[in-house]
């Protein structure tokens, strides 16, 4: 009886054709340099690119055949050929805003309460106490940072950084910003259904050459859509500021925003309640507060849903003609409003910064007798 070595196995299944290119298995590098022969008993394994190819059981019989043809029909191999996986190097990634320190997501439950002029007075305000600051219009059906910034007019440009094309955002204020009301026709209704609204704004986000931010501010659309969800699986989000007026009804779908959030499947952390709105003082009764949509309940939501009140911001005439201007009465430092939104900007850096410590790395800290 000969002895079997392993040149014998590998001599053996050189006879074995892969169907599918009429090569070789062995050439083919298929069969691994793991055979083992045990007296007749034969095993070793063959390496497949893909787990599901069509081939393979047939390849397995065959390389049974022809061990049993050219070295003996008494070795033992059936159900000793071993199927093996190529492990498929892993395509690198590209990182989203591999620039951008923080993301701050300022959303609301319902429309009408102020949030695209706090995303855009916080973001005036970030940029006033020095920090690189980008804002992302992603309320598509109703694009306001054209209009608050005075820049209706202005066309973003296709450029090209490190041999990749994209698009330069617009610059104003010390603020860098894209928004979809730059590209259509501020007339005509935007009719989309939610795949488009999605890559819109997938490819806006992927796109803008934003560079180095500290602060990448991203006013969202009212209620809970498909783009939030597509905003939390696209960037990773520090925070969200959740805006709302004082009002019951309000309130209501407030509350549904902090709890979209903070659901197991997005889990982003709330940086506090901004309540707008707040209170009407008129100038010739600069110390009489009226509470027209209630009062301070925003502040009795934070307590309940234990998160930060960041700010209470009343209604005053300059809020709404500086948004009407393009001039966010935030770039007015010593103004009260000016004051009031620089006060938020720097809650929103405590907040952050607060959430960026709680999610270091605990140290270890060894104490030497």
């Amino acid at each position: 009886m000969d002895q079997i070595y392993p040149k014998l196995v590998t001599e053996a299944l050189s006879h074995v054709k892969y169907p599918g290119n009429g090569k070789d298995i062995v050439s083919l590098g298929m069969v691994e340099d793991d055979i083992r022969i045990d007296g007749r008993k034969v095993s070793f394994s063959l390496i497949f690119e893909k787990p599901n190819d069509p081939f393979r059981k047939s390849l397995v019989k065959a390389a049974e055949t022809a061990i049993k043809t050219y070295i003996g029909s008494d070795v033992e191999i059936e159900g000793n050929v071993h199927i093996k996986v190529k492990e498929q190097p892993k395509k690198k990634e590209r990182k989203i805003l591999p620039e951008v320190k923080n993301i701050i997501a300022v959303a609301s439950g319902k429309g009408g309460v102020g949030k695209s002029t706090v995303a855009s007075n916080l973001a005036v305000a970030l940029a006033k106490a020095g920090y690189k600051v980008g804002l992302f219009d992603a309320d598509l059906f109703g694009p306001s940072a054209p209009k608050m910034f005075d820049v209706e007019n202005e066309k973003p440009v296709a450029i090209e950084v490190e041999g990749k094309e994209g698009i330069a955002p617009i610059e104003k204020y010390g603020v860098s910003m894209l928004s979809i009301g730059f590209f259509v026709d501020p007339n005509n209704a935007l009719v989309w259904r939610g795949a488009m609204a999605t890559g819109a704004i997938k490819q806006l986000i992927e796109e803008g050459h934003w560079g180095e931010l500290d602060y990448f501010v991203v006013d969202l659309p009212p209620g809970t859509s498909d783009i939030h969800l597509t905003l939390v699986q696209t960037v990773p989000i520090t925070g969200a500021v959740i805006v709302s007026t004082p009002q019951e009804v309000a309130l209501a779908d407030a509350r549904k925003g902090i709890n979209m959030f903070e659901n197991n499947n997005i889990k982003v952390p709330v940086l506090g309640l901004v309540e707008n709105m707040a209170w009407f003082t008129p100038e010739e009764l600069p110390d009489n507060k009226y509470y027209l949509f209630g009062k301070e309940g925003c502040k009795k939501l934070a307590e309940q849903m234990n998160v930060p009140l960041l700010a209470q911001i009343p209604i005053v005439q300059s809020i709404r003609e500086g948004g009407d201007e393009g001039r966010p009465v935030a770039l007015d430092e010593t103004s009260i409003m000016g004051k009031v939104f620089a006060d938020l900007a720097k809650r929103v850096v405590e907040e952050t910064d607060r959430r960026n410590r709680e999610l270091e790395p605990t140290k270890k800290v060894e104490l030497n007798d």
